[in-house]
């Protein structure tokens, strides 16, 4: 057995960082005290660090990009500390981070409680990402991150609304897919949980989903936030029939934890009703259209 732990992250308006710090501390500890291997912070979590910043600045979603960048390392340091103190793998939060090629990008870091650390950017930038800020998608690839008790990937909010990165994730050999989320509607949570359920079904494996929470009125990017914490299977042999394995409530702070069994897993795609991947290569690449006219 595995324990996962989800965050339903609030964005909280801290007045430095040593307020910060302690609120991540103490997040970490609580998930580690209750035996969780695994903890997964949502998309933008980490993005209320504007907060430090002059409050027009915080008001403003291009102004904050290049300081915010300027803090990544010293968040990845926090997190590095606090999985090997912890002795716990930890998905940080996503933020902007200056990627190889110079660009901005949204990228979400994993840290190991041996030193390890890897990381996984977003590939599809939402309209609003689009339109409303200077952040560039991440460069066109998928990590699997390999932490011994199970194989992992990240699959960032809106990416998990299409198929094809957790279908290269399943094909090599993932055990588990962490959906990081940040939505400001109930539609957005419910279109990152319905893809984090079909991601589920088609590839065969358990999802993680860890959202922000709560109002922020001081803050440009995460000022509205929606979403509960869930933790997904596919609906079939040893699983629930809903594929729900735990599931916080709504707009409240908190971890989730879900106990995930890789044997059952393993068991289900030998043996369930249904064998996605087995099948993918049967779908015709471009399915036949006839248009019949009456």
């Amino acid at each position: 057995m595995i324990r996962v732990a989800s965050a339903a992250w609030p964005i909280d308006r801290h007045p430095d960082w040593a307020s910060y710090s302690a609120k991540l501390e103490a997040w970490v500890a609580e998930a580690a005290g209750n035996g969780a291997q695994l903890l997964v912070f949502p998309e933008y979590g980490n993005m209320e660090l504007a907060a430090l910043l002059d409050p027009e600045v915080a008001l403003d979603a291009a102004a904050q990009v290049e300081p915010l960048a300027a803090m990544a390392s010293d968040v990845a340091n926090l997190h590095a500390e606090l999985a090997q103190r912890h002795k716990v793998h930890i998905l940080a939060g996503s933020m902007v981070e200056r990627d190889e090629r110079g660009s901005i990008v949204n990228r979400a870091r994993i840290f190991g409680p041996e030193g390890g650390m890897g990381h996984q950017d977003k590939l599809i930038l939402t309209m609003w990402e689009r339109t409303h800020w200077t952040i560039a998608p991440g460069a066109p690839q998928v990590t699997l991150f390999d932490l011994g008790f199970a194989k992992v990937g990240v699959i960032i909010c809106y990416d998990s609304e299409f198929p094809a990165a957790a279908q290269a994730l399943a094909a090599a050999g993932a055990d588990i897919l962490l959906i990081p989320s940040c939505t400001d509607s109930l539609a957005g949570y419910w279109r990152v949980r319905i893809g984090a359920m079909a991601r589920a079904l088609e590839a065969q494996c358990f999802t993680v989903q860890s959202p922000t929470v709560g109002a922020a009125p001081w803050s440009a990017v995460v000022d509205i936030n929606v979403g509960a914490a869930g933790i997904f299977a596919p609906p079939d042999l040893g699983m629930p029939a809903d594929g729900v394995i735990a599931l916080g409530e709504m707009d409240k702070p908190g971890w989730t934890y879900a106990d995930l069994d890789l044997d059952a897993l393993a068991e289900l795609r030998r043996n369930g009703a249904v064998r996605g991947p087995v099948h993918w290569g049967e779908q015709p690449q471009a399915p036949p259209l006839q248009l019949q006219v009456r």
